[in-house]
């Protein structure tokens, strides 16, 4: 970036002097660690990011396209949760960095629209060219647009970067106000950000072997090819806009996205061809084989320049046809080219849907993934047991370590999102995670709030655990065990097929709000086979799809009491048949995840005597999944940990011995079969 001036915040140039901006060194957060633009000279923590030249060079671009305000969200032309570092758009132009958030700049403010999650976030980091709007509907910017923007003018955007709701929503707000919504090509914070952006690289795109996919992607394009044929509107085509579609129905796999391993692509598959968009350079000749890419029949991808799919999709629909897409997932900029009365729209896509719902093959590959990264974590924790207690433990040298546990196992291929590893009174930040720079230690006092997950190339793993190694409040039990009775009771629950989520995820929610508690997030989402960590349309919000026979959720209730502790236990469980007295199409939970929860935080005076039994089963599934696992390694130590940690529950359960102990009575046993 451009040498930067400090304009409303000369303080800076102290710091700088000092080094302690240009040098940044290990900072302890604390709870009033925020800016503060009110005061003179106005406070801003170390953290924050000078913006000045990122916001004279867009206003410049604005100029020449005659806009007075623009809107920046950060997402790429895919509406991927993660995206690559060229398409942090937002991130560039304000410094907050959370995953979620709309920008709007004008020629003479700037804000920042973001929900709780990153309200302290954003206050750390951004400088006071910004103003933080703590609200994330649209209504909210579009209130903001018309007060700030004068009659007449121009509001621009990148239609690649508008999902189709979202234009719809400013459309629709801004219809009869004076004030123009303008789809303009290319980003102007691309144009802003000059040479000095990153570089798309060219990664290769690679074939997943057989052994980890669920079928041929010749079955699977058949197969949608067969629901386009029953469908009563006869779509001749469907269009995949979703990073995961395209990586899903070839069987391939890239790394152009953080976390997950997808590459930037469409497909147009229809009646009679498949075309799929891409960076030609990134296939080999095996990949252009495996494709068939050099003949024209049904069966045959035709392989096309990324950059043409607008192009492409504007040609096919001057024909004669119906295009199927997935409104979810699909832009503006694609949306825009084609007529609507050539559309068929539903929220997502047929390949979205069915690859929601896992074969029996892929539902082992799941399963044998979370076996192993339940050692990962147990080793983990094991580590953490040992080593907290002298004092030497940090939250990001944790989550490194964690990294390096799963990376040693067998199949993995890193981590499927960056690791929550969060202290004290961070942990009250539902998303927060630490950096080299920034983090807290962790210590035996404090609840530590770990979540995380791994890519592996027979499933996607995602798991949270709430420990404290010390003596827990009795108000953080109480705490901590409704929100293991939420996430058993969810867990146990028997409901008909083709329930939707959002109509059982009260029982998750019950055992806190009786007491008068809540938690401010989603209670679960999809899971893929070496895809989204989030996979969409499954989960328990009011726009999934219904349950069904195979699919894979996560179950994670929370309670966060801010500025001092946070919980939250998740796992991720299986949509299985359920076995009822009478006859009946009723489905129910299988968890997958296999990590004991923390001992020294369940009040078992509040489990019911079916949530004991549950905890009990579970406990002993894990003994009989994981114990082997560990055994066959000769991780003894780690076994012994789990035994003990596994052991029954019951009304009066003693307290968890220390490590020190247990290994010790361990050795004396071995000692003693010596003899």
């Amino acid at each position: 970036m451009a040498q930067a001036h400090w304009g409303c915040c000369p303080w800076l140039v102290l710091l700088c002097a000092l080094g302690a901006w240009g040098h940044p060194k290990s900072v302890d957060l604390t709870a009033e660690d925020v800016r503060n633009c009110l005061i003179s000279p106005p406070y801003l923590p170390v953290t924050v990011v000078n913006t000045t030249a990122q916001l004279t060079a867009l206003r410049q671009q604005m100029h020449i396209q005659n806009l007075f305000a623009y809107i920046i969200p950060e997402t790429d032309a895919h509406m991927s949760e993660y995206i690559g570092t060229r398409d942090k758009r937002r991130a560039w132009m304000t410094g907050f960095t959370g995953s979620a958030g709309t920008a709007v700049v004008t020629m003479g403010k700037a804000g920042l629209w973001t929900d709780s999650r990153y309200w302290t976030q954003a206050e750390r980091q951004m400088d006071c060219n910004w103003e933080l709007h703590k609200e994330v509907d649209t209504a909210s910017i579009v209130v903001w647009l018309l007060t700030e923007v004068p009659a007449g003018k121009r509001v621009g955007f990148d239609p690649f970067l508008f999902s189709i709701g979202s234009w719809e929503s400013y459309n629709m707000a801004l219809m009869n106000s004076n004030i123009k919504l303008v789809s303009i090509t290319p980003n102007l914070v691309d144009q802003a950000w000059g040479s000095e952006k990153p570089l798309v690289l060219s990664q290769p795109i690679y074939v997943l072997q057989e052994a980890f996919t669920g079928n041929t992607w010749q079955k699977k394009v058949s197969d949608i090819r067969s629901q386009m044929q029953k469908h009563p509107k006869a779509p001749t085509a469907v269009l995949l806009s979703a990073l995961d579609e395209t990586a899903w129905l070839f069987n391939l796999r890239g790394s152009d996205i953080p976390y997950n391993p997808f590459f930037y692509s469409y497909t147009l598959l229809t009646d009679s061809s498949i075309r799929l968009f891409v960076n030609r350079s990134c296939l080999n000749s095996e990949t252009l084989k495996y494709l068939n890419s050099s003949c024209t029949g049904s069966m045959c991808v035709q392989v096309e320049d990324y950059s043409q799919v607008r192009h492409n999709v504007q040609a096919y629909a001057s024909g004669k046809v119906k295009i199927w897409i997935g409104t979810s997932y699909t832009t503006y900029g694609l949306y825009e080219v084609i007529p609507t009365e050539k559309l068929i729209e539903d929220t997502y896509s047929p390949v979205m849907v069915t690859k929601a719902v896992k074969n029996s093959k892929e539902q082992a590959l799941l399963r044998a993934s979370h076996v192993r990264d339940a050692v990962a974590v147990i080793r983990y924790l094991v580590w953490l047991e040992k080593n907290v207690p002298k004092g030497t433990v940090d939250e990001f040298s944790g989550a490194e370590l964690l990294n390096k546990f799963r990376g040693k196992e067998q199949f993995s291929s890193g981590p499927s999102f960056e690791t929550i590893s969060a202290s004290g009174l961070n942990a009250a930040l539902a998303h927060y995670s630490p950096t080299k720079e920034l983090h807290r230690k962790l210590s035996s006092d404090e609840m530590y709030l770990l979540d995380s997950g791994g890519q592996y190339w027979d499933g996607t793993t995602d798991i949270t655990r709430t420990v404290h190694w010390g003596t827990p409040s009795a108000f953080q039990k109480e705490a901590y065990t409704r929100v293991l009775i939420g996430n058993i009771d969810l867990s146990r629950l028997i409901f008909p097929a083709n329930t939707s989520g959002r109509m059982m995820e009260v029982f998750a929610r019950r055992a806190l709000w009786d007491v008068g508690l809540n938690y401010g997030h989603g209670t679960g989402h999809g899971i893929g086979n070496f895809l989204c960590v989030h996979e969409w349309p499954v989960g328990f919000q009011y726009n999934n799809i219904p349950m069904a026979k195979g699919m894979f959720t996560s179950i994670e209730p929370g309670y966060y009491q801010d500025g001092e502790f946070g919980i939250r236990l998740e796992d991720v469980a299986l949509v299985v048949e359920a076995k009822t007295k009478y006859p009946g199409s009723y489905l129910t939970f299988e968890v997958v995840s296999l990590v004991p929860y923390d001992r020294n935080l369940i009040d078992v005076s509040l489990l019911s005597p079916e949530q004991l039994q549950y905890l009990n089963h579970y406990y002993q599934t894990i003994r009989e999944k994981v114990g082997p696992e560990l055994q066959q390694r000769q991780l003894l130590e780690e076994f012994e940990w789990l035994q003990q940690h596994t052991e029954p529950l019951s009304a009066k359960a003693p307290h968890t011995a220390p490590l020190a102990s247990l290994l010790a009575v361990s050795s004396l046993a071995i000692l003693g079969c010596r003899v």
